[in-house]
């Protein structure tokens, strides 16, 4: 997408709207990391504005974070408890904390935010080498059929009474890239929300926690554990370090 600047992507605008439109799922999700982190600490790449981090810290697990956007980091201190959480500011492929975490987590497809294989794989790496031994890495994130087919389309995403929101998509096989357009018309105007994701199916994030040195524990179909079928629209994924004797 000619324009388009993934550090810049989720800015002051992003940020002041980002929890108009909650997922419904926090509660499940933050009870399936809890469950997983015991007393934490746990550690949240791309924290955002804490939807999930606020909610989990609430429940008596100590959050840290790493965020790219300085917009969503404010907006997440502005937040009830968000002071308390201590975010760092930078790439999560490559910022390095001094902690080890039983838990390392990255949801709601930010995976696919990292634009290249190699960016990808070095976010697995830096997740491994954040945990403990025992730990985990876990992703949430689409399976890329449910969103490609067919690879361009216009959708409509969101009607209401004043407003209409549509979802532009253009997906390259190619390159794995899917461009998409959040267009909301109403009578104040046109407002455009632009993101470029480099999709990737599960069998390939397997591999790249193999190249990190993890393995797949468990995959399921969302955070209930609601099994993974050939169905499944996403993928609840469990990674966690290789025994010493598998190679």
């Amino acid at each position: 997408m000619k324009g388009f600047d993934p550090a810049t992507s989720f800015g002051r605008e992003a940020a002041a709207t980002y929890d108009d439109y909650p997922r419904g799922d926090e509660a499940e999700t933050v009870d399936f990391l809890a469950e997983i982190a015991g007393a934490g600490p746990a550690l949240e790449f791309a924290i955002g504005t804490g939807r999930i981090a606020l909610p989990l810290a609430a429940r008596g697990v100590r959050v840290e974070g790493i965020e790219l956007s300085e917009d969503m980091i404010e907006r997440l201190r502005a937040k009830p408890g968000g002071d308390a959480i201590d975010v760092t500011a930078g790439d999560m492929s490559t910022i390095e904390l001094p902690g080890h975490y039983p838990v390392v987590y990255l949801v709601f497809n930010t995976i696919f935010n990292l634009l290249t294989q190699d960016d990808q794989v070095r976010c697995f790496e830096n997740a491994a080498r954040h945990l403990t031994d025992d730990g985990a890495f876990v992703i949430e994130a689409g399976v890329p059929e449910a969103w490609t087919t067919p690879p361009h389309y216009v959708r409509p995403e969101i009607v209401g009474k004043d407003s209409v929101t549509l979802d532009v998509c253009s997906y390259d096989r190619s390159t794995q890239i899917f461009e998409e357009n959040h267009v909301e018309l109403s009578a104040a105007g046109i407002r455009l929300g632009p993101i470029v994701c480099r999709l990737c199916s599960p069998g390939e994030l397997d591999l790249m926690a193999r190249i990190a040195g993890l393995r797949l524990a468990d995959r399921w179909g969302g955070w209930q554990g609601e099994p993974f079928t050939a169905t499944s629209e996403r993928h609840i994924s469990v990674y966690r370090r290789r025994a010493s004797d598998e190679s």
